[in-house]
């Protein structure tokens, strides 16, 4: 199901400031090497990200689910001089996409790439604190991976949880969608606050009170 419609997400591409050609590139390669390249977050939501890393200041990016790297090197620009992203994903194939990338746009001093274990356990060996969490991983463990970076965001920091809408799915009250169940788990949560986006397929935005 496609909430927005589709001439609505035209127009917000076509007024929003192009990445340029690496990132047309990039985009290219994904649609025609990868098997799932909706996975990757695009032109508009990949300006977002870069804009909101830019704007918070944000000097520590983790993001959960690398890719191909779209969103990594889309935060990477935004970074200010000495910051940096730790990119965590299980797949060596398309991270080594991502790398490439980044050396090509002269951004990966500014990313680590840590590939081939589970999310859950590169989390438990990292310490925080971040400024922006991005999750972009698999649905089924949203929650985990949200009390495993709660306790190490910064004060003021943000965690953005992507695919919040999930196509449509969570409006369908027996989907047995999990993201309907990490959308009730952060709303009822206590310690944040959040907002859902309906940004492409939803971002929900969460900030420690």
């Amino acid at each position: 199901m496609n909430l927005v419609d589709a001439r609505a997400d035209e127009y917000a591409e076509a007024h929003t400031t192009p990445s340029g050609e690496l990132f047309e590139r990039l985009a290219a390669e994904t649609r025609e090497n990868t098997k799932f390249p909706q996975m990757m977050v695009g032109e508009v939501e990949g300006r977002f990200l870069e804009v909101l890393v830019r704007a918070t200041g944000a000097r520590r990016v983790l993001e959960l689910g690398t890719f191909t790297g779209y969103s990594s090197l889309s935060m990477a620009r935004g970074l200010p001089d000495g910051g940096r992203i730790i990119s965590c994903d299980i797949n060596e194939r398309t991270t080594a996409v991502a790398r490439r990338y980044a050396e090509e746009a002269g951004l990966a001093d500014r990313i680590e790439y840590r590939v081939g274990q589970h999310a859950l356990e590169m989390l438990a060996e990292l310490d925080g604190p971040f400024d922006l969490v991005f999750i972009d991983a698999d649905k089924e463990s949203y929650v985990d991976y949200y009390e495993a970076v709660l306790p190490k965001l910064a004060d003021n920091g943000l965690i953005l949880a992507d695919n919040a809408l999930r196509d449509g799915r969570v409006l369908e009250p027996d989907a047995d969608e999990p993201m309907q169940a990490f959308n009730d788990h952060v709303m009822k949560d206590e310690r944040v606050d959040c907002v859902l986006l309906t940004v492409r397929d939803g971002i929900l935005l969460v900030q420690k009170r």
